[in-house]
């Protein structure tokens, strides 16, 4: 439990002291940010703004987990630190794309093939490696089944392989799609990082390890998985300080690609894959926003379901202030993972 206490502050403090110096340092080099011109046009004062932030959280987290480690003497798990490649690593396709929008001038980095070959890359890596280092329980990282809560469907290799690859594809996508406001991604994702803080806590107390029998969980170093998820937390609302309106920094694909790419990897280690559309509802409604505008604009013959898509700019366009928008989609996330925790944790009293 230090270890967690540990790794949340220590990530809050590296984010929350970290990020002015990261601001100093982009501005200096004019790393500011490109606003598209078929954008909201509120959207234009945020031009130059530094970004790239993401940095600074990915940089927190590592740091966070080695040190937490570190003073209190506890090795690192293999699950902990698969989990902070796949972030990291996403975190890298993010930082390529990112910066090649700031030293080419334009607003599109990574072009769509590129970027989802990265993403492609480092997710089949992950999730071939997390099919291997068992413990001395046989348990491996990540199981061959699909989860809701619990393993429900067992899948040969291979398509374990896929069905991570298209977990993590969907999940970093949506927390991209959703970091159009400031602070709206980052706060979203800090409430559910909190959840899978305590979802980790849980399941590390009714191991089936500790207490065998039908309600115990077959999750393997869940508690070092939830000192990964409170420093994720901690860094989240650090530099959350720095992302709210007005934004002083970014967190640019760097960091919304390596955060969804984390809650992806937690829902899987986990067993909690299904649970992740409840807990992460916010990121799974903006996401149709987008498929469904794309959709309809398709089958219509060019007519628009919104005004604008992702959902958060439709209502900048309906005339909402962006701080009323965030507050709101904040509000939402809150209940959706107030919901799947309610969900997870019925399932345990319940028994089933």
């Amino acid at each position: 439990m230090r270890a967690i206490l540990l790794g949340g502050g220590l990530a809050l403090l590296g984010t929350l002291l970290g990020t002015p110096i990261a601001i100093r340092l982009l501005v200096a080099r004019g790393y500011g940010q490109l606003i598209r011109d078929d954008g909201p046009t509120t959207h234009h004062t945020k031009r130059g703004t530094p970004t790239m932030g993401g940095l600074v959280v990915i940089a927190s987290v590592v740091a966070a987990y080695a040190l937490a480690k570190l003073l209190t003497g506890d090795a690192p798990s293999a699950s902990a630190i698969l989990l902070l490649f796949l972030f990291a690593g996403l975190g890298l396709v993010g930082f390529l794309d990112d910066w090649i929008k700031v030293s080419k001038q334009r607003s599109l980095g990574l072009r769509s093939k590129a970027k989802v070959m990265g993403q492609t890359v480092v997710a089949v890596t992950f999730a071939a490696l997390a099919l291997q280092f068992p413990d001395e329980d046989r348990r491996t990282p990540i199981s061959q089944g699909v989860s809701f809560i619990r393993d429900f469907w067992e899948l040969p290799a291979v398509l374990v392989v896929v069905w991570v690859l298209v977990m993590i594809a969907g999940t970093s996508n949506a927390v991209n799609l959703s970091d159009g406001l400031d602070g709206l991604a980052i706060g979203s994702s800090a409430m559910v990082f909190g959840a899978y803080t305590l979802v980790n806590i849980w399941q590390n107390n009714q191991s089936c390890l500790t207490r065998p029998g039908p309600r115990c969980y077959e999750v393997r170093d869940s508690l070092d998985l939830a000192v990964v998820a409170a420093a994720l937390t901690g860094a989240c609302f650090g530099f959350l300080w720095w992302n709210a309106s007005p934004a002083k920094i970014f967190m640019g694909d760097t960091g919304s690609l390596s955060l969804g790419g984390a809650l992806a990897g937690l829902a899987v280690m986990t067993r909690t894959e299904l649970l992740l559309l409840v807990v992460g509802g916010l990121f799974v409604t903006i996401t149709m926003s987008v498929i469904l505008q794309v959709g309809w604009f398709k089958l219509s013959k060019g007519k628009r379901l919104f005004r604008m898509a992702p959902l958060q700019h439709h209502f900048e366009l309906s005339g909402w202030a962006e701080v009323t928008i965030v507050i709101r989609f904040w509000i939402i996330s809150g209940l959706c993972v107030a919901g799947g925790l309610g969900v997870f944790y019925a399932e345990w009293v319940a028994g089933v």
